[in-house]
């Protein structure tokens, strides 16, 4: 599948640039709010055999449910070498991380049991392209778990975050005006549940499946 070379690039440059900080950056908000969702998602995973997209510096590897397989990717180099870290530090024998590109994954059809991301297709350059290859690479019946910031619920708010998007991707990589529960569907992934984590509707925990 093609997409963007330019985007991608732009965001793998982006996030191997914050890579030593990101941590420290995402600080406050991680104790407040994101372990704790992190946690329910994890929550619901049963696997045996999970991808995670976007592995990052390792966040969710504390949540990893016990004796599953899980294989985490990531664009960032900058931020594997973190996330390979933590995980030699845990202890965790069944994870697998590699660098890969969520556009172009590099596994066979119908591989994975559950497709997991947080926080991810807010910087996936073509997002439906992402979430096809999630699909792609899931067995028939199979269930995608997104925690996810996008566009807000309140019209206000979201007409600020549609004008600020261009100039806040430039900078991080990141998107705050995407329409992620609407991208999910566009990829061919059956709805389940979508939580508004906030009452501005900007992070939503989402639920889909792959149809058998």
């Amino acid at each position: 599948m093609k997409h963007d070379s330019g985007q991608t690039e732009h965001t793998k440059k982006r996030y191997n640039t914050t890579s030593a900080v990101y941590n420290i950056m995402e600080w406050p908000v991680e104790q407040l709010w994101y372990k704790t969702w992190r946690k329910k998602l994890w929550s619901k995973v049963n696997g045996p055999r999970v991808l995670e997209i976007g592995v990052g510096t390792g966040k969710n590897i504390p949540w990893y449910p016990d004796d599953i397989e899980i294989t985490g990717i990531d664009l960032s180099s900058g931020m594997l070498k973190r996330a390979k870290k933590l995980s030699a530090e845990v202890k965790r024998d069944l994870v697998t991380l590699r660098e890969m590109d969520a556009q172009d994954l590099d596994f066979p059809d119908n591989h994975f049991d559950e497709v997991v991301a947080t926080f991810v297709f807010c910087s996936v350059p073509d997002p439906v392209l992402g979430l096809k290859e999630a699909l792609r690479v899931t067995k028939p019946g199979g269930k995608l778990y997104l925690l996810e910031h996008m566009l807000s619920k309140n019209t206000g708010f979201a007409s600020v975050m549609k004008k600020l998007d261009s100039q806040i991707h430039y900078l991080s990589g990141v998107h705050i005006a995407r329409k992620t529960v609407k991208n999910v569907e566009k990829a061919g992934w059956e709805m389940e549940q979508v939580q508004e984590l906030t009452s501005n509707g900007i992070f939503r925990l989402i639920e889909a499946v792959k149809r058998p």
